[in-house]
């Protein structure tokens, strides 16, 4: 007797689970390696307690670092974070600073946006330093100056 044969179609279907795995693992990699890409100037800020400053939305904030050997940085962003924006990678000079805030103050001004500044000042560096660059924002234009502070028990 003869048996009858059925031809069976390829099965043309994708298996995604292999794929499915690997974006599980690239999530956990990412969610892990993520906190760890932070850049910014170690500053250890001065514990007081003080009221908040009000921050506009719609302005960009300067953000300048005083590190405890009296090295400026700064930083250019929407909000104030050390970690965002175009960050000096390096050292600057107070007149370099100062270039660099009044260049930015002239652009923004052109364009018609505000722009607040602060100044996070290491605990250890002395107030000569932070007046300093409190002097040359001045000569760069800056009318209103924000000191960022930790609260006590950061």
């Amino acid at each position: 007797m003869a048996r009858v044969r059925h031809k069976r179609k390829p099965v043309a279907e994708m298996n995604v689970v292999p794929y499915i795995d690997v974006m599980l693992v690239l999530l956990v990699i990412f969610m892990v390696t993520a906190p760890m890409l932070n850049q910014g100037v170690k500053v250890d800020l001065p514990k007081v307690s003080s009221e908040v400053l009000p921050q506009d939305n719609d302005s960009r904030v300067l953000t300048i670092s005083i590190k405890a050997d009296k090295t400026y940085y700064w930083n250019m962003g929407s909000e104030v974070d050390p970690d965002q924006g175009k960050t000096s990678k390096s050292a600057v000079s107070l007149d370099e600073l100062v270039r660099a805030a009044t260049a930015i103050m002239a652009e923004n001004s052109s364009q018609g946006k505000k722009v607040q500044v602060f100044v996070r000042g290491d605990k250890a560096v002395d107030y000569g330093a932070v007046m300093a660059v409190m002097g040359g924002l001045q000569k760069a234009g800056v009318g209103n100056v924000g000191l960022i502070t930790e609260a006590p028990g950061s």
